[in-house]
C-alpha cells in the first residue's frame, strides 16, 4: 500500500505536530502525545478525557474542543498509550469539578485505563471511567463485558461533552453519559481489510467477492462472512440486528450514526443511510438525528460501521447543544 509518510517509526509525532498545526484554533499538542484544547475550560466544569491509538483519525483527537473533550491522549499506530502518559493527562485534567475518564472496551486500551485510575485514586484526582462497549458483532448474549468499544464513543464524547459544558456536577455527567452508553448497539462491515502503516502488511484478507460484518475496529474478525451484498441488502441485516440490541420499538426515536472506515465514499454512506431512513419508517422507528461521515476510521479499510442509539428528552437535549472541534462543528 502506498502512503506519503517519511520515517515508519515518526508516523505519530508527525501527524500530532500536523494535526495541531492546522487546528490551532482549537487545539495544541502537550507533553509528546496529550491533545487538549486550545482554550481550556473553566475548572468549575467536568474534564472529558479519552485515549486511543493512532490510525484511527480523525478519531479520537479530531473531537478535542468546546462540547465535546478537553485531553486525547494519543497511543502509537493501533497501539493504546502506556499508562504513564494516561496518568499525565489525568493530572492535567485534574480539578475540583472532577473528570469523567471515557475508554473504549479494547485490550490494550482498558489496561492502560486501569493502571492510570490506580495512579489517579493514590493521587486524589476526582475521576470517573466510562467504558463504551456497543459492539455486539460477538452476539446479542454475549456478556457486555466481552463487547468491543467501536464509533459508540463519538456520540458518548458528544452528550458527556455538553453536559460538562452545561455545568454538570460529575455524578451526572456520568449518568447521562452511560444511559445512553447502555442504549447503543454498533456494527462494522468490511469489503476489504486495511493495512498497518508502519510495516505495509494487510491486517487480514478478504476475497474479491465477500464481504464481513461483525469486522473489528483493527481489522478483527467478527464471524460474518458472505457474499457482497447491496447497500439496502446490508442496511436490512445489520439494522435488524442493531434494533433488537437497542430494544427499539414503533415510536422510539434513535440516534443513526454511519462511520465510514477509510476507503467508502460518501455516496456510498449516503445510499446506506436512505436505506435505514426507509426500513426503521416501516417499523414505525424514527431517526432523531444521523451524521454520516467519516469518523473514526481504520486506514483504508472499505466498509462502515453503523451505530443507533436510543434518545430521550435529556439526551436529546445534549446532543443538539453547540460543539466547536475540528471534525464536529456545531452551532
Amino acid at each position: 500500500m502506498k502512503k506519503f509518510i517519511n520515517h515508519p517509526e515518526n508516523i505519530t509525532s508527525e501527524l500530532l505536530q500536523g494535526f495541531a498545526l492546522s487546528f490551532p484554533e482549537h487545539v495544541r499538542v502537550v507533553q509528546d502525545k496529550i491533545v487538549t484544547r486550545a482554550v481550556p475550560k473553566d475548572q468549575d466544569k467536568v474534564a472529558i478525557v479519552t485515549l486511543g491509538g493512532a490510525g484511527h483519525e480523525p478519531a479520537l483527537s479530531g473531537f478535542v474542543g468546546e462540547g465535546m473533550l478537553d485531553f486525547s491522549v494519543v497511543g502509537d499506530i493501533f497501539a493504546a498509550p502506556g499508562a504513564p502518559k494516561v496518568f499525565e493527562a489525568l493530572k492535567l485534567a485534574n480539578r475540583p469539578a472532577g473528570v469523567l475518564f471515557v475508554v473504549l472496551n479494547h485490550e490494550g486500551d482498558v489496561m492502560a485505563a486501569n493502571m492510570a485510575m490506580e495512579m489517579a485514586k493514590r493521587e486524589n484526582i476526582n475521576v470517573k471511567m466510562l467504558l463504551t462497549h456497543e459492539d455486539i458483532s460477538a452476539g446479542l448474549k454475549t456478556d457486555i463485558k466481552d463487547r468491543r468499544g467501536l464509533v459508540g464513543c463519538v456520540p458518548v464524547y458528544k452528550i458527556a461533552g455538553a453536559a460538562a459544558e452545561a455545568g454538570l456536577p460529575l455524578d451526572e455527567v456520568y449518568r447521562i453519559a452511560n444511559e445512553f452508553n447502555q442504549n447503543m448497539a454498533t456494527l462494522a462491515v468490511a469489503m476489504s481489510n486495511a493495512t498497518h502503516p508502519q510495516s505495509g502488511m494487510a491486517i487480514g484478507d478478504l476475497p474479491e467477492d465477500e464481504m464481513e460484518i461483525g469486522m473489528g475496529q483493527h481489522g478483527e474478525g467478527g464471524g460474518g462472512r458472505m457474499k457482497v451484498c447491496s447497500a439496502d441488502e446490508t442496511a436490512s441485516i445489520m439494522l435488524d440486528q442493531l434494533c433488537a440490541a437497542v430494544d427499539a420499538k414503533p415510536g422510539d426515536e434513535l440516534m443513526l450514526m454511519i462511520n465510514g472506515t477509510g476507503a467508502t465514499t460518501l455516496m456510498e454512506m449516503f445510499i446506506v443511510s436512505r436505506a435505514c431512513h426507509i426500513h426503521l419508517q416501516e417499523k414505525g422507528i424514527a431517526i432523531s438525528r444521523s451524521k454520516v461521515d467519516e469518523l473514526l476510521t481504520v486506514q483504508e479499510m472499505a466498509g462502515f460501521q453503523m451505530c443507533i442509539g436510543k434518545f430521550n428528552s435529556e439526551i436529546l437535549s445534549y446532543w443538539d447543544k453547540p460543539c466547536n472541534t475540528p471534525y464536529w462543528c456545531q452551532f
